[in-house]
């Protein structure tokens, strides 16, 4: 596969400075730590939303008492109504990254939306396989609805979003969410999900994507470390692999982005096609030449107009623009 020639122009810089990820059960332990190296050495020494509070709180979880960390990002004045809701899950493709990589990310949108975000460092797989992660997500998610007037969120206002594995666990959060039926969520936002593990043993995988960044054979490893077994077999639960879902119908209005270059390209397409032939509204964007994390290019017109609609998209579902 050679697709260099069909990147954004404004995105080939990016794929320089990208590292290649080579994921095994041995290599793991060295990623995750060299992940939390380059963390640590891109973050700002002071944050630049200065008007927005973090805190870090220890809840219970499926783990037990206490056991399940979450940040909590907040506008430094409290307004005197209560605001919309954030669940954010970070990404990583269910075996890497934190909570902590999200949290800028999340603090610009609490700065831009005036909401309440809450990121959830839910257990990553192998060592913690299904339904580990997407239970944590669970838990904090009833949290977050059980300490809403205390947050100062309007329950009613409660929106759950994530990337790639994170969009993943927050698609497979929102069917749990509505086949439980104790929690409502107000709005899903998809960002490049990881949404079916049988794109692992496709026949006919795409010829143009997933070169980049996140490559088959991390799929592959991804989603064998969640499910504890090879991916693309029978029985696998669809609160794992939400394309799995026997239906789509009364899930809550959804925003999807993917780029075209993207291993995720097809299965999103196809997720979206299902969420409106169920009747969920659905805003759909693909972003020609981008691949798996392109946003990264901060300059870039893509990374920009991402930016802005995942904005847009979060004030008009929320209705607080």
């Amino acid at each position: 596969m050679q697709t260099r020639h069909l990147v954004d122009p404004q995105l080939r810089d990016l794929l320089d400075v990208w590292p290649p990820l080579e994921l095994t059960v041995e290599s793991l332990p060295l990623v995750r730590e060299q992940s939390r190296l380059e963390f640590l050495a891109a973050m700002p020494a002071e944050s630049p939303f200065s008007d927005v509070e973090v805190s870090e709180l220890s809840i219970d979880g499926p783990a037990g008492a206490g056991a399940l960390r979450i940040l909590v990002i907040r506008p430094g004045s409290r307004s005197a109504s209560a605001a919309p809701g954030l669940l954010w899950v970070h990404g990583g493709g269910y075996v890497l990254g934190s909570a902590d990589q999200d949290s800028l990310q999340v603090q610009q949108l609490v700065h831009e939306i005036g909401c309440i975000g809450v990121v959830v460092d839910y257990r990553l797989a192998p060592e913690t396989p299904h339904p580990g992660p997407v239970e944590d997500c669970y838990a904090a998610l009833r949290w977050l609805f059980a300490q809403a007037e205390d947050l100062g969120v309007d329950a009613r206002r409660i929106a759950v979003a994530g990337a790639s594995a994170g969009g993943g666990l927050a698609a497979a959060l929102c069917l749990l969410a509505r086949d439980r039926a104790e929690v409502s969520v107000a709005f899903q936002l998809l960002i490049y999900p990881m949404l079916d593990d049988r794109t692992v043993v496709h026949a006919d995988p795409h010829p143009f994507a997933g070169e980049f960044v996140w490559t088959a054979d991390s799929n592959r490893f991804g989603w064998a470390a969640l499910l504890g077994q090879e991916p693309g077999g029978p029985g696998v639960s669809p609160y794992a692999s939400p394309a799995r879902a026997e239906t789509l119908a009364g899930l809550p209005p959804t925003y999807l982005d993917v780029g075209t270059l993207d291993l995720f390209v097809e299965e999103d397409l196809e997720y979206a096609r299902r969420l409106v032939r169920s009747g969920v509204p659905v805003e759909l964007h693909v972003y020609p030449g981008a691949f798996h994390g392109y946003q990264q290019a901060v300059e870039s017109d893509a990374a920009g107009t991402h930016h802005r609609n995942v904005v847009s998209a979060l004030l008009r579902a929320l209705s607080v623009a």
